[in-house]
């Protein structure tokens, strides 16, 4: 599991690990493990490191130190190594000095677009992870001349313009192609949109004391997602493993019933029970569902119920699901329909799990706002409705009813921008729940199979939702093919 940690338990961790190191030596750690990183990458845009030519935008801060003690790593071993300080009176004295006993050179901001243009790559150090805003305007033009150049970008920590600890970018902003983090995850490299300035991640290890329970994010991958999905046991049976109630469809959108169906039939319970106004539709796709016509509180037995997919202007069939003594996912119409207070009310686990659009109408924001905000947003809906939220999107996050960390899907593709996608989530995450799973642990084990079933599916070309929900099975053994070795 990837784990992400605030700013603050950051600078923490790294005051009481400075405190027991000689002065410098968490620096020259994270420098170290930067250069490194930087010479992999001038050794496959520019062959070499001896000969590559390296642009240092050097801030005021610690980045700032870190890029000049890198650099200076890098001009020993050959490279061609231009700082261009962006407030000189303020650059860091020890890290300068070292580049330049090591060869390296510095220049003003007045030629350093042409420096950029010839640049194999460049590392951005202007601003650390204490940054807020977007860029300053002296270092706007920087930003824009490395993102037209042909260098390869490393930003230093966290690209500078984005904000750390929420995600969001507020201006202009640099691009890397590659960020080299120190110590700890920070939410903004796993959250939109600042994940898209991040480009990839590595992260380097200093040896910050980070507690677990201190993180902020908790991103999943295979082994998590494997020890959460249910495997039958011997004795089991259909009724055993759970059964998922479907309450969606109409006259008009029959299709999201059957998606709905499809995605629950391979999301681990043991039966589904299918009630609403497409049966003939779900009959003939998927004849071992268990369809009825008699309405939710008289359909059998289930442990948790999936409402609202397709539901048009059916309040009546959301209100008696959300009256229901076990857990309910709430999706699409149902969202709309749902009764604010009769949600909260509920003691049974809920999950919501709105798109961007969704989310700002029961929020009473604009959908930019969530899109731009996609952790504060999930938060907040989690704590109005006492509900564990699924926010979904190009970063899929789940915020927890009693709160803790958030999660963050890391699979998925933007294939899955297709319509019926998320109704396919929403009857694999139904299903989970009905098999055992928590709200939180459904919702984030549903995306992270979701997401992996669009990759296999989509293989980067178009897809329909059908085919995500037919990919589910092998996004399923993919996960548990590592819990076994294979």
């Amino acid at each position: 599991m990837r784990t992400a940690y605030s700013v603050e338990t950051v600078r923490n961790a790294e005051r009481e690990l400075m405190a027991r190191l000689p002065e410098g030596a968490l620096m020259q750690r994270a420098a170290a493990g930067l250069a490194a990183a930087c010479a992999q990458v001038l050794g496959r845009v520019a062959g070499r490191v001896y000969g590559g030519r390296v642009v240092l935008l050097v801030g005021s801060g610690d980045n700032g130190g870190d890029a000049l003690y890198a650099g200076a790593r890098l001009a020993r071993r050959g490279a061609g190594v231009t700082a261009v300080p962006l407030s000189p009176e303020r650059v860091h004295g020890a890290g300068l000095a070292a580049l330049r006993r090591a060869g390296g050179r510095v220049a003003g901001s007045d030629g350093a677009r042409e420096l950029i243009e010839r640049a194999d790559l460049v590392v951005d150090g202007i601003v650390g992870i204490g940054g807020k805003g977007g860029l300053r305007e002296e270092a706007v033009p920087l930003a824009q001349a490395a993102a037209r150049s042909r260098a390869s970008v490393v930003a230093v920590d966290l690209p500078s313009g984005v904000d750390a600890d929420t995600g969001q970018v507020h201006g202009a902003a640099v691009r890397a192609d590659l960020t080299v983090t120190f110590g700890a995850h920070k939410p903004g490299l796993l959250i939109d949109p600042a994940r898209e300035y991040a480009g990839s991640v590595r992260l380097v290890d200093i040896g910050l004391p980070l507690p677990d329970e201190a993180a902020e994010l908790e991103a999943l991958q295979h082994a998590d997602v494997a020890r959460l999905l249910p495997v039958p046991g011997v004795e089991s049976d259909k009724y055993r493993r759970g059964v998922v109630g479907i309450a969606a469809g109409s006259a008009r959108y029959p299709g999201a019933a059957v998606l709905a169906v499809a995605g629950a039939l391979r999301g681990g319970a043991g039966a589904v029970r299918y009630v609403g106004p497409a049966g003939d539709a779900v009959i003939a796709r998927y004849p071992e569902t268990l369809v009825s016509d008699r309405g939710p509180g008289r359909a059998g037995r289930v442990q948790a119920w999936v409402v609202g997919p397709g539901a048009g202007d059916d309040a009546g069939t959301v209100a008696e699901v959300l009256a229901a003594e076990v857990p309910v996912l709430i999706d699409a119409d149902g969202l709309r329909l749902a009764d604010a207070a009769a949600v909260r009310a509920r003691t049974a686990p809920t999950l919501m799990t709105p798109h961007a659009g969704e989310a700002a109408a029961l929020l009473g924001v604009g959908r930019e706002e969530v899109e731009g905000a996609r952790l504060a947003s999930a938060r907040e809906l989690a704590e109005r409705y006492g509900a564990t939220v699924l926010l979904k999107g190009s970063t899929t996050v789940v915020a927890g009813a009693e709160g803790g960390p958030v999660r963050v899907n890391s699979t998925g593709t933007s294939w899955l921008a297709t319509a019926g996608s998320g109704d396919v989530l929403s009857g694999l995450a139904g299903s989970l729940l009905a098999a055992g799973l928590s709200a939180r642990d459904a919702g984030s084990a549903g995306a992270y199979l979701h997401g992996l079933a669009g990759r296999f599916a989509a293989q980067g070309a178009p897809v329909g939702a059908h085919e995500v929900a037919e990919a589910v099975g092998r996004a399923w053994r993919d996960v548990r093919a590592v819990e076994r070795g294979v």
